[in-house]
């Protein structure tokens, strides 16, 4: 058997859901081999399952096509406790779960061999599971003053710009 090298890529692959709760800092994740909305739905249920029924759920989402296909409009619709937000690519709502992807990297894949895609699911199921026995909240740094500085001179630089 060939020894599976991990690569940034095959996160990508393998790992397609992943539930931060920002609050208390535990993650929910599951390892699917393919990343439709029939998957995505399965990962919504699973959450629905294991957060607690009387506690609110916003899901921040990146534009990806499952994410709008109508029968998980259709789940979100029924499942009224779920808020979903769309995000716009490299936004800084999604640093929590980069963060944790890097973490995952670096403490348990970036030179690991595994000798099966099963392998490389049980490594990340077992940081999962370690990472919640001591989760950590995220905490958001960044200074919403310059945020919004930023943004007023990224105004002030389109409109300075004369279209012919």
């Amino acid at each position: 058997m060939t020894p599976i090298p991990y690569q940034d890529g095959d996160r990508v692959r393998i790992i397609r859901g992943l539930f931060h709760n920002v609050l208390d800092g535990t993650v929910i994740g599951r390892n699917m081999q393919r990343h439709r909305h029939q998957e995505f739905i399965r990962f919504l249920n699973a959450i629905n399952a294991e957060v607690p029924a009387d506690k609110a759920v916003h899901v921040v989402l990146d534009n990806y096509a499952p994410h709008k296909h109508p029968k998980v409009r259709a789940w979100l619709d029924r499942h009224e406790r779920f808020t979903s937000h769309f995000t716009p690519t490299s936004c800084s709502w999604l640093n929590a779960v980069e963060g944790f992807f890097a973490k995952l990297s670096k403490r348990r894949l970036k030179r690991g061999v595994f000798h099966s895609v099963v392998d490389l699911q049980a490594a990340i199921n077992r940081f999962l599971a370690e990472h919640n026995q001591q989760p950590k909240p995220f905490t958001w740094t960044a200074d919403p003053d310059k945020i919004i500085a930023a943004v007023k001179r990224g105004h002030q630089a389109l409109d300075s710009i004369q279209m012919p």
